[in-house]
């Protein structure tokens, strides 16, 4: 059934585009061929919807649609934004979506609730989750937040963050690397990560455990300093978020998952060779709400050019640490869902 509706959309897109090339022939008689060309490359394009939050890490996909490197490689992308992790999720379980660009756990959550679920790539950047705290506190590393906690034990600083997020579980790793517990501090979960920025600003909480180019913003004008970042507390590339489509997707349409990793790869080569050329297209869909110069600043301090092979052994400890805070009910190893066969031979 599913490569007989295949067929129909395929039709259908062929069809509407052979009616703009009839539309454009009857207005303008004296359309050139390259104009009739053009039409005919559109309708051959592959719809498909994208999935997305906002972080650093997704600009390789906004570039793509923005540079036309999606449309290089056959695809037409609509990207769709969720404002938290678990609707980009469900969507994706749901079939409303083609592709989810997420943070890394998630894709566990949904094989616990029995999704068949593929994590296919590394979504593109590294070092992108940080924990920043407000410069009125004077701590410069969680070094420094420990020995602050320990002589200022009231009122407990308050942390901003997702319950069972990337965001939450860089914090438990941190802490316990540092010997401090959670419970030192007072936790404010959110689930909209914008919502969580503007707490931040406004002084409703002390420090925040988020992504560039957000964090950046708030260093790079000196309001909060950063104590540390995935890169640090996991490894180098150990990905916030993460590229998965359903099983039946990559089973059946090998073709399409290739071509948005190598879309992905080809805005990838922009944001790291040339990343105000970058910056610029990504105006064109104003998908980040900060300056230009912030935006730079991100990028250029990102500890490794952007890449889709992610770690899956810090990974898989992550993984571990969520099924012992119970989040998830049983261990799913990390390759089971990671199937990074492909882009590790496009890389």
């Amino acid at each position: 059934m599913s490569s007989t509706f295949a067929l129909l959309r395929r039709i259908a897109t062929l069809s509407v585009g052979s009616l703009l090339w009839v539309s454009c022939s009857s207005s303008n008689p004296t359309a050139s061929p390259e104009a009739y060309k053009a039409d005919a490359v559109i309708a051959e394009l592959i719809p498909v919807k994208a999935g997305h939050l906002v972080a650093l890490d997704m600009a390789p996909l906004f570039v793509g649609v923005e540079s036309g490197c999606f449309e290089e490689n056959g695809l037409a992308v609509k990207t769709v934004f969720f404002t938290n992790p678990g609707d980009n999720n469900a969507a994706l379980a749901g079939g409303q979506i083609d592709f989810s660009t997420n943070p890394f756990t998630l894709p566990f959550f949904a094989a616990n609730s029995g999704v068949p679920i593929k994590t296919v790539a590394a979504a593109g950047g590294w070092g992108v989750m940080q924990v920043i705290i407000n410069n009125e506190h004077r701590v410069g590393s969680i070094a420094d937040l420990v020995a602050f906690v320990a002589e200022n034990p009231e009122p407990k600083l308050k942390i901003a963050t997702l319950r069972g997020d990337t965001l939450e579980l860089i914090l438990v790793d941190a802490f316990e690397d540092a010997g401090i517990s959670p419970d030192a501090f007072e936790m404010v979960y959110f689930d909209d990560l914008l919502a969580m920025v503007d707490a931040f600003r406004v002084g409703e909480v002390d420090i925040l455990s988020h992504i560039k180019p957000y964090t950046t913003q708030f260093v790079t004008s000196g309001e909060a300093t950063v104590l540390t970042d995935n890169a640090e507390v996991w490894s180098p590339t150990t990905p916030n978020t993460v590229v998965s489509v359903l099983e039946k997707t990559l089973s059946e349409r090998p073709e399409v998952v290739e071509s948005y990793i190598k879309g992905l790869q080809c805005s990838a080569k922009i944001i790291n060779t040339d990343p105000v050329k970058a910056i610029e297209l990504l105006k064109g869909g104003n998908y980040y709400r900060v300056e230009d110069e912030v935006l730079l600043t991100a990028f250029e301090t990102q500890p490794a050019p952007i890449t889709f092979t992610p770690d899956l052994e810090a990974v898989q400890t992550v993984v571990d640490k969520m099924v012992d805070l119970k989040y998830i009910e049983s261990n799913v190893p990390a390759k089971d869902i990671f199937d990074t066969t492909l882009v590790k031979s496009l890389e």
